[in-house]
């Protein structure tokens, strides 16, 4: 073993091992920072470049780009609130508060220093358990991974915003929109309307920029200002950085979570930085600033994210099982390159696993130091004034999207998970229950499904499924302890100023917008109750629970009980300006509507053109030489991006009818 670690060592300080280690790291940076790509995408991208390539150098480039991708998407996820994948959505909802209010280098700070914390703790997991592992990773069937699904549920509690029960009907949502497409027990299609597209359920990438990009654009848009005002963003990394030291401790918590995850395969980086990130809420004693740009909410998530990537790398390795989707990539370049996965890699070519390991610490660290060197330009992009940063954010958004299945329903799908996500951001409905209700749904189903067939009700009773509901159990509580806790701070502060709080006056569009949500509960029932038992049994049971929670909200707001009602009277005072209504919150809706249809008849380039030419004239008032010079570059750019990248763009009716020359074709 000894002899193993030292060959390993020596292998990865080569110099061209170190260079090829430096060229997935840099594609890795460039591939984070575009939302909604993601390690998936990037790996796809190598591939190809892989054939014939000497393995260990071949595995340099892969490990570097896996290695810095969770570290470099956090760049969209503080400065503009666009998750950069799937990992990071997380993050947002304290790093992007912070940027906004000038502390975007402290996010940035923290985020990048608990990144290569995590990466550096997985690596040593790694190193450490790659030889027990293949018992303890065993011992998980499906059981115990459906109580796991419960666990991550159980964080809803902490993720409800002020009220517990509209949390958990935000998560019944994401449950119900998870569960569209095939049963897995059956294969019966369900809520799918006889349209091809939903048969295999919405992309989660489209549901992630959806519910959090659109919504956070269109509310710096109506504020019509910079995202943040801060003359000067150099300042605060080595603030950031003392912040991790401060929560050490909760950085080494959330990292163990991060490796304990990740190892577990149909889990993976799409849960593991909300189940991070609610431990953090529910272990914390002073949880009045989460959401509102508290450090702790940066360092949560990005520990685990890092961290994760080393657990992943135990089930990939040793049994041929990748613990996520990036890893299902990673195992076929191994494949693509010779390198068989099983116990070998414990045993004869257990070099080249601890080459694997020391590559994935080296490459945190140079990752984690250009991301570092990068951040002190980057920031500065948010203060510039953001009706001329949108348009572009927009088309990004819309190609990343457009990658999830290359089919102009994404598009669509996209519009309409962001008009969901303004209105639940508008009512408080809390987005993160809805997402993690989505990623949950399909393993959870599927889990279940599969502990009834192997054990029957019998599972609840096996030692592992215990003991993660004992955790679920303690995860509960805590839950309920800061439902309480907050109660009777709000009762304390009404009775020791004696002001009666202020009632919302407009609550006829959150009275629809509930009643919304209670009618999708509802045929969500009658869908299920048109499949067979195996088919229907998840969303029967969920949408049966949902819509008596959904329903105890929405007779709260129609008799008026509305303590946990939004008031818009005093938005004005918090920085927005003009007309708050509905009408003027789907304005910006219309536009990217109106760009989506422009692609069905004319095509992506075409389309974006247009649609910056108008916005920029219209909206942020640009002069005409700034609207030709942006839309130029933007148009440049996407179809450069698409050619190097060999990805598609969206084509529409002009492109079908007339042959037209690249890239219009």
């Amino acid at each position: 073993m000894l002899d193993a670690f030292l060959t390993a060592l020596q292998t990865v300080m080569t110099g061209t091992h170190l260079l090829y280690l430096a060229g997935g790291v840099l594609l890795g940076l460039a591939i984070g920072i575009f939302p909604g790509l993601g390690g998936i995408a990037g790996l796809s991208l190598l591939l190809p470049f892989l054939y014939g390539m000497e393995p260990t150098t071949a595995l340099a480039m892969l490990i570097g780009l896996v290695a810095v991708i969770p570290t470099s998407d956090t760049f969209t996820s503080v400065l503009m609130g666009i998750p950069g994948s799937s990992g990071s959505q997380a993050t947002v909802l304290d790093g992007f508060p912070m940027a906004k209010r000038g502390e975007a280098a402290r996010a940035l700070s923290a985020a990048f220093a608990s990144s290569l914390f995590g990466g550096l703790f997985g690596a040593v997991v790694l190193t450490g358990f790659v030889l027990i592992a293949r018992p303890v990773i065993l011992a998980f069937g499906s059981a115990e991974l459906f109580m796991l699904t419960l666990l991550g549920l159980s964080m809803v509690g902490v993720l409800g915003g002020n009220s517990l029960v509209k949390g958990l009907s935000a998560c019944g949502v994401g449950l119900l929109l998870g569960s569209i497409g095939g049963a897995p027990a059956t294969g019966e299609y369900r809520m799918t309307f006889g349209n091809f597209y939903l048969m295999d359920g919405i992309p989660l990438v489209v549901v992630g920029l959806g519910i959090f990009a659109l919504p956070e654009i269109i509310d710096l848009l109506r504020q019509n200002s910079a995202i943040s005002e801060a003359a000067e963003l150099g300042r605060g990394w080595v603030t950031g950085i003392r912040d991790l030291i401060k929560n050490r401790w909760l950085a080494l918590r959330c990292a163990v979570i991060g490796c304990v995850v990740g190892a577990l395969p149909g889990l993976g980086g799409s849960v593991v930085d909300w189940i991070a990130y609610g431990h953090a809420v529910q272990t914390t004693k002073d949880k009045d600033q989460f959401g509102n740009g508290d450090v702790r909410g940066v360092i949560a998530p990005e520990s685990s994210n890092n961290a994760k990537e080393g657990g992943a790398l135990i089930p990939t390795l040793l049994f041929g099982i990748p613990g996520s989707g990036s890893m299902a990539v990673f195992l076929g370049g191994m494949v693509l390159i010779g390198i068989e996965p099983g116990p070998s890699m414990v045993t004869s070519n257990l070099d080249i696993t601890y080459t694997i390991v020391w590559s994935l610490a080296i490459a945190n660290v140079v990752g984690a130091g250009a991301c570092l060197f990068l951040s002190k330009w980057v920031a500065k992009l948010t203060t510039i004034p953001y009706a001329l940063m949108a348009p572009f954010m927009i088309t990004v958004i819309c190609f990343a999207a457009y990658q999830a299945t290359r089919d102009l329903s994404d598009l669509v799908t996209l519009l309409g998970i962001g008009v969901l996500g303004v209105l639940m951001k508008r009512f408080d409905w809390p987005r993160p229950a809805f997402l993690i209700g989505f990623v949950l749904a399909s393993g959870m189903e599927t889990y279940l499904y599969q502990a009834l067939q192997f054990d029957g009700l019998g599972f609840l009773l096996k030692p592992g499924v215990l003991i993660i509901g004992a955790i679920t159990v303690i995860s509960i509580y805590f839950a309920a302890r800061h439902a309480s806790n907050s109660g009777k701070d709000d009762s304390d502060t009404e009775s020791s100023t004696k002001v009666k709080p202020l009632r919302p006056t407009n609550l006829g569009p959150q009275k629809l917008f509930a009643g919304a949500i209670f009618l999708a509960f509802a045929y969500g029932l009658y869908d299920a109750l048109q499949q067979s038992m195996l088919g229907g049994v998840f969303t029967g049971g969920v949408c049966g629970v949902m819509l008596i929670l959904s329903g105890i909200v929405l007779f709260k707001l129609v008799t008026n009980q509305v303590d946990d009602a939004v008031n818009f009277d005093n938005e004005v005072a918090a920085g927005y300006q003009g007309d708050q209504s509905i009408a003027s919150l789907l304005h910006y809706v219309y536009w990217i509507a109106g760009l989506i249809v422009s692609c069905y008849f004319v095509g992506f380039l075409i389309s974006i053109a247009a649609f910056f030419i108008a916005f920029l004239l219209v909206k942020a008032r640009a002069s005409i030489l700034r609207t030709v010079v942006l839309t130029s570059s933007a148009v440049v750019f996407m179809a450069t991006l698409a050619h190097v990248m060999v990805l598609d763009l969206p084509s529409g009716f002009l492109q079908e009818a007339v042959q037209m020359p690249w890239p219009l074709n």
